[in-house]
Order: C-alpha cells, then structure tokens, then sequence
C-alpha cells in the first residue's frame, strides 16, 4: 500500500470496505462500504440509531472497527490515532459544539490550524485571519467564544475545521439549531470554502434540504447497513429509503 502523504488542501479518495462495529452484541456498523472521489461531497442520512455518528468516529479514528478497512488515497488508515489522521487532513465538527470558550474566535481558529501539525504558527495565524474574515466573524476575531449564540459558534467552528486544511472534512449536523437564515449562511460558507480547497466532505444532517443542496451524493443507512446509495434524486425517490426515513421525516 502506498504511504500517506500530508499534502496541504484538496481533497483526498475516501474507499471503505466491510466496516463492522459491534456495541454489547448489537450490529452499529454491520457491513458498511462506500467511496468517495477526490472533491466529493457524500450525504450520509438515517434514522436515529443508524450508524451514522459511529461511521464518523471509525474513520475520525476514536472508535475501532472490528472488521473492514477505511483506505485514504488508497493507504489504509488502520490504527492511527485522532490527532495522526488529523495532521494527514482528516477533521471534523461535532453536533455538540467542541469549542474552547477560555480563548477569542481568532486564536479558536489558529490553536486548530496549529494542532493539525501542518503549519507553523506565523502560517496558522494567517491561515486563521483570512478564514475569520471569510466566514464574516472579523467584527469579533478578538472577543471571546464562551457566550457567542449558537449560529455564531458553529461558524467558528467550521472555521477551526477548516484551518487544518482538510482532505478529508467530517461534518456532524452543521446546521443544528440554527434558524433558516443561518442554515442558509452555513450553506453558502461551505460553497464557497468547497469551491476554494476542493476537500472530500460527508454530511451527516437531519435537514434534508440542506443535503439535498450540498450533496453530489447521498448514502443512506439504517440498522447499521446501507440502504441506498445514489444522486440526490434517485435517492428522493428510492422506496427503502421513503420507507425507513424521507417517509417518516415528511
């Protein structure tokens, strides 16, 4: 297998094969395959209880398959820690916003830069001036997190996910709890940050229209196995996935 290489942005072929995870003898993950092109932006849908927050922690590296490979660029990424995968351009957000309220928005974004261990610190701090002035939280750069509203925070901390200049963007609800107007800020945020890295990405959201408006393609699980895998049209109208979810969810 060919080594991984912490090339800086763009994004990076994502293939996962047979993955498996089992909790106290229930199947989280049973069987789970999927693949991503360089660029792609993969929807990720499901009911609760799905597997879908398990997917992201397997390929984040915080929970181990018991089976099955996740191969970026072709090289596996096995048993390398958080913070590795992280440095090769793995990153992620979270539901419930990981933010350290002690510290300003501008030194949120550059300790993240920082901690992917792929720029130096003069670097990082550019990489972090220029992020917070595109995602329009210039005004704010010094003031600090704790006490921010919600839709503020998540900017922020797409911001810090950003910063690691990622291959590989794991992105856990990134709307959640944010009125229409900052859904649709959000949106327009990861556009244009698409457009400019050209990172992989996998969305996990429970709006679907914010999938729909994001996604090149949709993967759907249920019961820890893939349902559904399709453009976002063919999956609107697949009768499994109307069944165990786009039913239910209407």
């Amino acid at each position: 297998m060919p080594a991984i290489a912490a090339s800086v942005g763009r994004g990076a072929r994502l293939a996962i094969r047979d993955l498996r995870v089992g909790f106290g003898g229930v199947a989280a993950l049973d069987g789970v395959s999927l693949d991503a092109a360089p660029g792609e932006i993969i929807g990720v849908i499901g009911p609760n209880g799905a597997g879908k927050t398990t997917l992201f922690n397997c390929i984040s590296g915080t929970v181990r398959p018991s089976a099955g490979t996740i191969l970026l660029d072709g090289a596996p990424l096995g048993r390398l820690p958080p913070h590795r995968r992280a440095r090769i351009g793995v990153t992620r957000t979270f539901q419930n916003l990981a933010l350290l309220d002690s510290l300003n928005v501008l030194d949120n974004v550059r300790l993240a830069a920082e901690q992917a261990g792929r720029q130096r610190s003069a670097a990082a701090r550019a990489d972090a001036t220029r992020l917070v002035a595109a995602l329009g939280l210039d005004a704010i750069a010094r003031g600090p997190v704790g006490g921010l509203p919600v839709g503020t925070r998540r900017k922020v901390e797409l911001a810090r996910a950003i910063a690691g200049r990622p291959r590989l963007l794991l992105l856990d609800e990134p709307t959640s709890g944010l009125s229409e107007m900052e859904t649709a800020d959000v949106i327009a945020i990861l556009r244009a940050q698409h457009a400019a890295l050209g990172f992989t990405a996998l969305l996990v959201e429970h709006q679907m229209p914010v999938v729909m408006a994001l996604s090149d393609r949709i993967v759907a699980l249920d019961f820890g196995r893939k349902i559904a895998d399709g453009t976002p049209g063919a999956i609107r109208r697949d009768p499994l996935v109307l069944a165990a979810y786009l039913g239910a969810a209407s």
